[in-house]
């Protein structure tokens, strides 16, 4: 028979238990760089995604942008901090009281944190609130100069016009634009 107290009495012994586990405990929380990297891919650790996104750009506590998407990666990189919109995103521009004064929307995005600018890509398409539409592959908006920008070719359409050429140019409210080498204008009334 057996006294509760035999480990208490006997220390030799309870140290022959004791000391097993424990070696094995410290032996099996020793992690291997090289086995751990095989696990994980290093382009992993160096991005966050976040799903259903939803940010708002505010002056004086004045929303004047909201974008908006099914994915952005923000990726963590120091030197070149950027958000991906790879999913596409939607923009919408706010007056000061707060309606809505046009929409932007886009397949593909990237935010360029350092240079204060989005660039989007692939079937992007903005709408006024007065039925103007532009349409181009890619469109370029700096935040630090409110201005959004392309090179490439734009169709604007406008109640009774559609204007083609290459490069545009507006202030992010799109009040004031410009096509820099329009190509065509037609009625769009004889288009149909």
């Amino acid at each position: 028979m057996t006294n509760k107290n035999s480990f208490t009495k006997n220390p030799i012994r309870l140290l022959f238990v004791v000391l097993p586990v424990v070696l094995f405990l410290f032996s099996s929380c020793q992690n291997d760089l090289a086995e751990i990297q095989r696990f994980i891919k290093q382009e992993e650790t160096t991005y966050e995604t976040i799903s259903d996104f939803k940010t708002l750009y505010s002056d004086s506590a004045v929303v004047k942008v909201k974008i908006e998407g099914p994915t952005m990666l923000r990726y963590l990189d120091k030197d070149r901090p950027r958000q991906e919109f790879p999913d596409g995103m939607k923009v919408e521009f706010f007056t000061p009281n707060q309606r809505v004064t046009s929409r932007l929307t886009a397949k593909y995005g990237m935010r360029l944190e350092k240079d204060k600018q989005i660039i989007m890509r692939d079937s992007v398409v903005w709408e006024s609130l007065n039925k103007e539409i532009l349409e181009t592959t890619e469109l370029i908006w700096d935040e630090k100069e409110e201005r959004v920008f392309t090179n490439k070719f734009v169709v604007i359409r406008r109640p009774g016009e559609i204007i083609t050429g290459y490069g545009f140019e507006s202030n992010q409210d799109f009040t004031y634009s410009k096509i820099k080498s329009v190509t065509g204008q037609f009625a769009s009334d004889k288009l149909k």
